[in-house]
């Protein structure tokens, strides 16, 4: 299979999933601003999980870029990645409804391990497509070195959720943050394709 068909699967999925998330947005039912900041928790963690899902969407396409061939593996670990990411709108609702509620976070931080996890596993399924092209297999260590460190942010706010909610949040703040923040560019001189 051409990595062209496993590309626009992907893209569709995540289509599906912004798609998802901003029906799941609640109309206020007054036109006024109390009513509009009921639902103010709502609008900001679709925010942030819109932000996530552009960041997993681009970082995709640029690893994408590096497919030699669209293997069993490669098939395999795209779909456990797009599993753990459709489940983001369940956990991006749960905590809309629940912002202030430890389970809610813990739910909403156990998703984002599970999906950096298995993008993770996608990215080192890709570096075996080429193992001895020296320059692309050190990209790829330090791409899962930031993969590595997200993982553990998002472990350490599940872990926090109980201890203090606005620890939590500001950790998942924090990694969208990160991907904008500049870098120098690889010794291959092309720009790192992934934060997460």
């Amino acid at each position: 299979m051409k990595t062209g068909r496993l590309e626009a699967f992907s893209d569709g999925v995540i289509a599906v999933i912004i798609t998802i998330m901003v029906l799941e947005l609640k109309v206020p039912h007054a036109g006024t601003p109390e009513a509009l900041l009921t639902v103010a928790p709502s609008l900001l963690i679709y925010g942030l999980s819109f932000a996530v899902v552009a960041i997993f969407w681009v970082n995709h396409h640029h690893l994408m870029e590096k497919a030699r061939q669209a293997s069993a593996a490669l098939l395999w670990s795209n779909n456990l990645l797009l599993f753990w990411m459709s489940l983001i709108p369940f956990a991006t609702g749960y905590l809309g409804e629940h912002c202030h509620a430890p389970l809610a976070l813990v739910v909403y931080g156990s998703v984002f391990v599970l999906t950096s996890a298995s993008y993770l596993l996608f990215q080192m399924v890709l570096s075996k497509q080429d193992p001895n092209d020296a320059a692309r297999q050190l990209e790829f260590k330090k791409l899962n070195r930031k993969a590595a460190f997200s993982i553990g942010c998002y472990i350490a706010s599940v872990a926090l959720a109980f201890v203090s909610v606005y620890a939590s949040y500001a950790i998942f703040v924090m990694i969208p943050m990160l991907y904008f923040w500049p870098e120098r560019k690889s010794r291959t001189g092309t720009e790192p394709a992934a934060r997460f």
